[in-house]
């Protein structure tokens, strides 16, 4: 029957509606058009219930309204998209404007609005009609919900009604254009009609599913052609399918599964969109809904049906893919209020919180970042404790995201201090954690098996504990090497601190990993960025900030970072080693830790240089493992007294110590623990791995040290040039090192330990720095670096004291070196070609700021004199020993000692011959007993003439003493010349009979000679009278005689020696008499020059201490030719007595007295000429 009449029924209805000015018939009119919608909706005849409702539809409408939906029903059916764009469509039915009452006048809702439309009461009759419709009936509309809506977004257009919170309607002002004019009937009606509206959407909620579906159809069609608006304007956007798709979600949450892909799939488009109020809104009303979601009490609740909590979450995951701020801001405002309100009860939906604040980028702006990390604080804070222990991962992977964001230095450096609160975290709930994840694995691991697949996790196979842990390391190490200086030092810190402070935590095979993956790749980033780094000058650290000029180049900021990273992973070197060394492949870290070291120490950066040394001593501080048994208490640190190098670790107690550990608990953690701390002795690897070890070290300590004290090729302004911290550290390692290796030290490693000392020693100073090194100039003082010289041949020469025979043939080597640097005294050692500058004239560049420094070579004279000292001390000891003697090494002495001795005045130090003098006593005193005794083995043979001309050089030197030599000091030296001729005449002559022939006769000379030295002219006539070394010729004098007519049986050699040595003496002062006689008479008035009357009184005393001399003697010891030649001086001096100088007369006189002696009476008889 329907079918039959609606078209007629329809045409009659229309007409009627288009006529009627009365409000009530109007009304008649209406309801029967609405219940035969109503009618062919519940019997199913979809095309005339479309008929009625676009008549409806119509007449809501303003007249010539361009809406191309309403203008044929098979449009509307025949094709779902439709369009609003305006086209002006003809109404088939007149017009009937003139007898209505205009109500308001708006903007039509088209792409280009032509001026306004006006809106009668009629129109808002039929919109009540409409909604009356939709309300009562929505669940028989089907796809017309379509031309409803469609409607109805238009006439809330027209009347300016906009969207607010939760997605009702209320009267706004139109963002533009010509404001909306309503009269004030219609005013009274906006809030009734804005209450049916919401009132239509809320009671959604009672359709049934498929109703639901088509409303939702609708909405999202509609708001399709809303965005196809929007595009490429920034005009006001209809918004009212966006504000009623909101509407319908929140109250249809009791089924929001059926309706929540189609809902938010179409708002995450709404949210991409150009058109940014669009956009807002799209995310205002997606965030809203997934709040409502979580907060809405579902039955079940979310905590059981995980997959509906995930369903709801997944949208705000969705929308990290949108690059616009303002969608992202939204995203993280709404995080950071569902873990405000639900953070206790996310469980897993964490993963997909986590990875929203994970997802932020960089470059996405300042106040993202912020946002973001503000979200991931409070997790941290808050809600570690809630959250499944397989999040822990993420979280730890988004906190270290965020410090590798470099727009923002604070949040970088808080993001890892978060990372060090999450590993306290781990520590403090390792065993809960452990549990639960091993629970999770069992069930990843049995899943993987049925798949038949492996298990796919980074750091596979470690246990999943120590992979949460590896990531966090592997984490800090990326922060590690991050561009801004800052962020490095800090990560290097937290990354050590950690691994110290909670490492024990890990499974002993997890070490493997730490060592090889994180803090080795770690080591080699860093000196890969550290050796290319930029060099140029950084003038200010941003802002207003200054550098310091320590920091102000790339370069000089990465050097503090490779420091810090050198020096960390050398501790936990040493703290750990009892958990490292049974690893099974720790002689391999070992070697590559010693090649970073190594290529450290040898870097061009003495920060960096000298920070390896540290980390060298440091590792060397390590004690070897012992078992139980002999466990001491605290491990015992290496009994060398090291000087201590400021600020390294040598002072430190071992911190090996620190295995006790507090930390004890009876849980599976606390036995692993327990493992190494001597509940179970630790695996001991043999001494030999260890001895292999010490001398992988010694051999990279020989190399750091030949690469670093071998003098440069050329030599210019950049010449690198160590400094002396840097050697005195390299050396002060070698005595602990040499704890370690003493038993396999041969004489090949005693070489190239010289070949470093001897090189350190020679390295210059730059002039710049020579002020906080060297003692002021005058001050015999050594510095560190010559102490640590020392002191490494002394710890030497100790092992080899107590060590076996093999050993002790090391002493000699010994000796050459310290000899070498006794030289340095008069022969400063020369580095390569690099000219330096004696301290007392190297100008200060301190003007010249950035000047290239001059080079100082540093007073060496305190340095070769304590090596002396140590030479006499060990030779001492050592006299007799069979290398010593056999290597000639008191020859080396002798021959070493010869230059400072024979340079004597020129010395650069007086100290140096003093003591030079002093030494060769000493030496001599037990030296020689030990050749007399050796004498026949002919090994001293080579000494004898090193000896004579030793004395010789000495006693009669070529340099002349200073002018400002005063009297007593000349004297002073006098009296050591005297000691020397003691020594021979009590070490050397009487033993003649041991000494080759040859000495003794070179030993006659020199006396002779000393007799008589003031004949020697190279004094001038002022000097003259201090610098005759009376007492010296005297002490020659007597020891010349008292050996020639010693009591012992002589050999005729050494007779006739001494004989020839008298009558030589004897025969000289007789031709000296001579010639002053005939001068004195040739020169009348005139006196003689003073040097020839010093001469001749130095005759006279010589004839007076001859004729005691020979008094003293054993009258059968002197034969008759010599008593005839002293004789025969006597007329000579006779003759003297005429001489006008009273200095001669006075000596004269002591000459002659002596001769009383030979005053006695005539014998009776003469026979031959002889008495």
């Amino acid at each position: 029957m329907v079918n039959a009449c609606w078209c007629g029924l329809l045409a009659a209805l229309s007409l009627l509606l288009d006529a009627s000015t009365d409000e009530a018939a109007t009304e008649n009119i209406l309801k029967a058009e609405l219940t035969m919608a109503a009618l062919c909706g519940r019997l199913g005849l979809v095309t005339s219930r479309d008929a009625f409702i676009t008549a409806i539809c119509k007449g809501s409408l303003p007249p010539h309204y361009a809406l191309t939906v309403l203008n044929s029903t098979t449009a509307a059916l025949s094709s779902k998209s439709y369009s609003i764009q305006g086209q002006n469509v003809q109404m088939i039915s007149p017009s009937s404007e003139s007898h209505q009452q205009v109500v308001a006048v708006g903007q039509p809702l088209a792409l280009q609005p032509q001026g306004t439309v006006m809106l009668t009461s009629k129109n808002i009759q039929c919109m009540r009609t409409l909604l009356n419709l939709a309300h009562c009936h929505g669940a028989v509309l089907g796809t017309s919900w379509q031309l409803v809506l469609a409607t109805l977004q238009h006439l809330v257009w027209i009347l300016g009604l906009k969207p607010g919170v939760g997605g009702a309607l209320k009267p706004g002002r139109a963002v533009e254009g010509p404001s909306t004019v309503l009269t004030t009937a219609v005013m009274t009606d906006l809030p009734v009609i804005s209450n049916i509206l919401s009132r239509l959407f809320e009671s959604s909620q009672y359709l049934d599913d498929v109703s639901l579906h088509h409303l939702i159809n609708a909405l999202c069609s509609l708001s399709l052609e809303a965005m196809d608006m929007a595009y490429g304007n920034n005009k006001e956007p209809s918004l009212f399918a966006v504000a009623k798709l909101l509407e319908t979600g929140l109250v249809n949450m009791h089924r929001i599964e059926i309706l929540w892909r189609p809902l938010t799939g179409h708002l995450l488009e709404v949210c991409q969109h150009p058109n940014s109020r669009m956009r807002e809104w799209g995310a205002e009303a997606l965030t809203s809904l997934i709040k409502a979601g979580l907060t809405f009490s579902h039955d079940p609740p979310l905590s059981q049906n995980q997959r509906l909590q995930l369903l709801l979450l997944n949208p705000l995951k969705e929308l990290s893919n949108i690059s616009h701020p303002d969608i992202r801001i939204k995203q993280l405002e709404c995080v950071l209020q569902i873990l405000q309100s639900q953070g206790d009860s996310l469980g897993p939906g964490w993963p997909l919180v986590l990875g929203v604040m994970g997802a932020i980028r960089s470059d996405q702006g300042e106040s993202l970042i912020r946002t973001a990390f503000q979200c991931l604080q409070l997790v941290v804070t808050d809600f570690l404790p809630t959250m499944p222990c397989t999040c822990l991962q993420i979280v730890v992977e988004v906190a270290g995201s965020f410090g590798l964001h470099n727009q923002e230095l604070n949040i970088s450096l808080t993001s890892i201090g978060l990372l060090w609160n999450i590993s306290d975290y781990f520590f403090q709930r390792g065993e809960i954690i452990e549990k639960e994840l091993n629970k999770e694995e069992a069930v990843l691991q049995k899943q993987a098996e049925e798949k038949g697949v492996m298990l796919n996790r980074p750091f596979h196979p470690a246990p999943p504990f120590d992979c949460l842990w590896l990531c966090l390391y592997a984490k800090l190490g990326e922060l590690c090497v991050d561009p801004r200086p800052a962020v490095r030092k800090s990560a290097g810190q937290t990354l050590f601190s950690t691994i110290g402070a909670h490492g024990t935590l890990l499974q002993h095979s997890t070490w493997h990993t730490v060592i090889w993956k994180v803090l080795f790749h770690l080591l080699d980033r860093v000196r890969e960025s550290s050796t290319t780094a930029d060099k140029e000058k950084i003038e200010s650290g941003g802002g207003n900030i200054l550098i310091h000029h320590s920091r102000d180049t790339a370069e000089k900021q990465w050097a503090e970072t490779w420091v810090l990273t050198l020096a960390g992973v050398a501790r936990i070197f040493n703290t750990r080693r009892y958990l490292l060394q049974p690893l099974g492949d720790f002689s391999q870290a070992w070697d590559v830790l010693l090649d970073h070291i190594q290529s450290a120490a040898l870097s061009k950066n003495n920060e960096v240089s000298l920070a390896a040394l540290k980390s060298f001593q440091e590792i060397l501080q390590i004690v070897s493992p012992v078992r139980d048994s002999e466990k001491p208490d605290t491990p015992p640190a290496i009994n060398v007294s090291v000087p201590v190098v400021v600020g390294t670790t040598t002072a430190r107690k071992n911190t090996a110590t620190s295995l006790g550990r507090s930390f004890m608990r009876t849980d599976s953690i606390g036995e692993r623990i327990g493992r190494y701390n001597g509940s179970e002795p630790p695996v001991i690897t043999d001494e030999i791995e260890d001895l292999n070890l010490w001398w992988a070290a010694w051999n990279s300590w020989y190399r750091i040290g030949s690469e670093s004290t071998r003098p440069p090729i050329t030599c210019d302004k950049l010449t690198f040039i160590p400094s002396q911290p840097f050697l005195t550290a390299l050396i002060q390692i070698f005595p602990a090192l040499y704890q370690h290796i003493k038993t396999g030290f041969s004489m090949d490693d005693l070489q190239k330990l010289g070949v470093i000392l001897h090189g350190a020693v020679s390295v210059p100073i730059s002039s710049d720095a020579s002020p906080f090194i060297l003692p002021s100039y005058t001050e015999a003082v050594l510095t560190s670096l010559q102490e640590a010289v020392l002191t490494a041949l002394d710890v030497l020469q100790k092992a080899i004291c107590v060590g076996s025979e093999s050993m002790q043939i090391m002493y000699p080597a010994i000796f050459d070196q310290l000899l070498a640097f006794v030289e340095f005294s008069c022969k400063p050692p020369q580095y390569g070609q690099l000219e330096t500058k004696h301290i007392a004239n190297a100008k200060y560049n301190q003007i010249q700021l950035f000047a290239p420094a001059e080079w100082v070579a540093l007073n060496y004279v305190p340095f070769a004199e304590r090596s002396l000292e140590v030479v006499v001390d060990l030779y001492q000891k050592t006299a007799c020993h069979k290398a010593v003697v056999t290597e000639k090494v008191l020859q080396n002495i002798i021959k070493t000692l010869r230059i400072p001795l024979s340079l004597k005045y020129s010395c650069p130090s007086e100290s140096t011959w003093k003591l030079a003098v002093s030494s060769l006593l000493k030496v001599l005193s037990i030296g020689l007993p030990v050749a007399r005794q050796h004498a026949s083995l002919g090994k001293f043979d080579s000494m004898w003439p090193e000896l004579a001309n030793t004395f010789e050089d000495f006693l009669f030197t070529k340099s002349t003493p200073p002018d400002n030599l005063s009297i007593q000091e000349f004297q002073k030296n006098e009296s050591i010349d005297v000691e020397v001729v003691q020594l021979i005449s009590t070490e050397i002559l009487p033993y003649a009979n041991f000494i080759p022939k040859e000495f003794v006769g070179q030993i006659m000379t020199m006396l002779n000679k000393g007799s008589i030295h003031s004949q020697s002219s190279s004094f001038t006539e002022a000097e003259i009278d201090i610098r005759m070394r009376e007492e010296f010729s005297k002490v020659c004098f007597e020891t010349l005689l008292q050996f020639s007519f010693s009591n012992k049986v002589t050999t005729p050699q050494e007779g006739y020696i001494s004989r020839m040595a008298l009558s030589v003496l004897l025969k000289r002062s007789q031709d000296v008499l001579h010639r002053y006689i005939e001068d004195e008479r040739l020169s009348g008035k005139c006196p003689l020059p003073r040097q020839q009357v010093t001469e001749i009184i130095f005759v006279l005393k010589a004839v007076s201490t001859l004729i005691d001399s020979l008094k003293k003697t054993q009258p059968e010891n002197v034969d008759a030719n010599t008593w005839a030649q002293v004789i025969a001086l006597y007329p000579t001096l006779v003759e003297c007595i005429t001489c006008s100088s009273s200095e001669v007369c006075s000596a004269l006189k002591e000459a002659l007295v002596p001769f009383k002696d030979f005053m006695h009476p005539p014998a009776s008889k003469v026979q031959n000429g002889e008495s």
